[in-house]
């Protein structure tokens, strides 16, 4: 199987030498196979968007190696990453321009994606334009017939599933999920993550998920990873996973972390008596 994404021993300290020094990640190996679709659960400040950050390129890490699809990203600036990772983040507000209009919204995330060099707006053909309502169709939310409507006007949930759209209408390497639900309520969360789930399925996209509902950590996807310290703590798959509970999922980090996991916000969303 090919391997899309692949983190060599990669570790990152914050702040080093100071009383607020950090380590941030720790030693972590990862290999992603091409069409994986991992969770990650963990406390707060266990490591999971530092992680995220670490194959975006929002800063170098201070040693390990990042290869995507077989390249060394290691060092390759954050906006020449962004074409082959998609990013979605926990905040709706974030990913999109409120004051464009979808349709130009969507021609910015294609032209980045896609390579293009020509002028933006004004290079999208009729063919294109066509494309984006087929993939704002998708989503069942009407946005189609909204393309002119600036995207600030949009619910979060609207805003969340069109920068889903826009992050995968060109197959990126692979998709980073950073809790992109969590902000929505319930209702409209499920509607997004179905979403999810199909557009990752029907892309045979590799995508990495951070989640606090340790269900879905069991049951989206075929990995779950757990996060403690900076570290990977827990990698489950295969039949393992499949036989895993919530409260087997509990046990597993306390053994191997040597604490109880006092998240109260992923303890809480799973109904689990502390």
């Amino acid at each position: 199987m090919q391997i899309m994404l692949e983190l060599q021993n990669i570790s990152k300290t914050f702040n080093p030498g100071t009383v607020n020094e950090k380590t941030a990640l720790c030693h972590v190996n990862l290999k992603l196979q091409k069409g994986d679709f991992a969770t990650i659960v963990g406390s707060n400040g266990a490591g999971k968007s530092t992680l995220f950050n670490a194959i975006t390129g929002a800063f170098y890490t201070d040693s390990g190696r990042v290869l995507l699809d077989r390249e060394d990203i290691t060092f390759k600036k954050e906006h020449l990453r962004s074409r082959d990772i998609g990013h979605l983040f926990q905040d709706p507000l974030m990913g999109t321009a409120p004051h464009m209009t979808i349709e130009e919204n969507m021609s910015l995330a294609y032209l980045r994606a896609s390579y293009r060099r020509k002028s933006l707006f004004s290079s999208i053909s009729r063919k294109e334009k066509a494309f984006f309502r087929e993939q704002l169709a998708r989503l069942g939310m009407g946005l189609e017939d909204r393309m002119k409507n600036p995207v600030g006007l949009l619910s979060g949930g609207q805003r969340q599933a069109l920068t889903l759209v826009m992050a995968t209408m060109v197959a990126p390497k692979i998709l980073l999920l950073d809790e992109h639900t969590a902000a929505l309520d319930p209702a409209t969360a499920e509607k997004v993550l179905e979403l999810t789930q199909k557009v990752v399925k029907d892309g045979r996209l590799t995508c990495l998920m951070v989640t606090h509902n340790m269900h879905q950590a069991l049951e989206v996807g075929n990995r779950t990873l757990m996060m403690d310290n900076g570290s990977i703590i827990l990698d489950l798959s295969g039949e393992e996973r499949r036989n895993m509970t919530v409260e087997d999922l509990l046990l597993q980090f306390k053994i191997q972390a040597g604490k109880e996991l006092d998240n109260d916000r992923i303890l809480l969303s799973d109904g689990v008596e502390q």
